[in-house]
């Protein structure tokens, strides 16, 4: 199990969590926690990115909602009655957890003071990540509709060029037959539009992609966070 969070002063635990307690698949608790914050029975939770591997070792990060314990209850109401027993053995440990424990050696006092360094330093990381997508947030809360590539590197003050690169390198798109196309998971996940056409000049038939306007949220993360990698390890 992983370790408490904190948000706002408030112990949480993810939905990664409860999909574990429950014995069910990860998305599908998420669209059960989405349904019920459209429906108003719960506040919709924040999200953070959790890190991990992929059976083929290779790093990924997944969307995992943080969720307080009064809607925590409603949830796992909702997908089955039978872990309730479970959520209140998990919620014993993690508020258990919060419990400071008083350094009864320098060993420990020394390992204390650590942790705390590496919390700070993962908090302040986080909030250099979030500063570029929250600047964005403002410039793009009054923009609608479906963007292009060139539309969204100006949004996000990209260099076409960079941009490109980063979406060919994580497989967000492709070129095919020298056009950038979307990899058809992000089509389906309804980051991206592709509308074919036709060139009035030669009759050239050609597909346009756009990122619709989830994809351009959720793109602005993902390149903030890859600018604020490449400054790291710059």
């Amino acid at each position: 199990m992983n370790s408490p969070m904190l948000t706002g002063g408030l112990v949480t635990m993810t939905s990664r969590e409860i999909a574990d307690l429950v014995e069910s698949r990860h998305d599908s608790v998420k669209r059960t926690i989405e349904r019920l914050a459209e429906a108003g029975v719960i506040v919709r939770p924040p999200s953070v990115d959790e890190h991990s591997k992929d059976a083929m070792g290779r790093p990924r990060a997944e969307a995992v909602y943080q969720i307080g314990k009064r809607d925590s209850y409603v949830i796992v109401a909702q997908l089955s009655h039978e872990f309730t027993a479970r959520l209140v053995d998990r919620w014993q440990e993690l508020e258990a957890g919060l419990v400071p424990q008083v350094p009864q050696t320098m060993a420990q006092a020394l390992r204390l003071a650590a942790e705390q360094a590496e919390r700070l330093e993962a908090a302040q990381h986080q909030l250099a990540a979030a500063a570029p997508k929250v600047e964005f947030h403002d410039r793009y809360a009054a923009s609608t509709g479906n963007k292009g590539f060139r539309e969204v590197c100006k949004l996000l003050h990209a260099n076409e060029r960079e941009f490109r690169e980063f979406l060919i390198n994580t497989r967000i798109m492709y070129r095919l037959a020298g056009e950038l196309t979307p990899m058809a998971a992000h089509i389906d996940a309804g980051r991206f539009v592709v509308k074919a056409g036709t060139s009035q000049g030669s009759g050239h038939a050609f597909n346009q992609p756009k990122f619709t306007p989830k994809g351009v949220t959720w793109i602005a993360g993902e390149w903030a966070k890859h600018c604020l990698h490449s400054r790291e390890h710059a």
